[in-house]
């Protein structure tokens, strides 16, 4: 089992930059395929993006392809989400989240284990 925690999160204005991190405790990390996932008000959690156990695979939403970077180190449990150019679209509570398993995935009902969320605010 890992416990997730996201931090990061803040208020920006439409084309900046912020870069979330997702701290994991429990030695298995390493074993984790990790996601992003985000929800706006009134909206379903989406996926964002998301990263296997070595990080040699990536998958994004479209939304974000070319703007949000996902990596991690294995070596300090944390998982990192890098978004530039951010949008007032992009507005939401960002939770990370973790499977273990050697397979990325992208739907949110594949991760049993979820952080509690950090806010996102792009103003325009």
């Amino acid at each position: 089992q890992v416990q997730l925690v996201e931090s990061g999160g803040g208020l920006v204005q439409a084309g900046d930059s912020l870069r979330l991190s997702c701290a994991a405790s429990g030695r298995t990390f390493s074993s984790y395929c990790m996601g992003w996932f985000r929800q706006a008000p009134g909206k379903e959690r989406e996926f964002v993006a998301s990263i296997s156990w070595s990080g040699s695979s990536t998958s994004y939403a479209d939304s974000v392809k070319g703007r949000f970077t996902i990596s991690r180190d294995n070596a300090k449990s944390t998982v990192y989400l890098q978004m530039n150019s951010l949008k007032p679209e992009d507005t939401a509570v960002y939770y990370c989240a973790g499977r273990p398993t050697i397979l990325v995935y992208t739907a949110a009902d594949d991760y049993p284990y979820w952080g509690q969320g950090t806010q996102v605010t792009v103003s325009s």
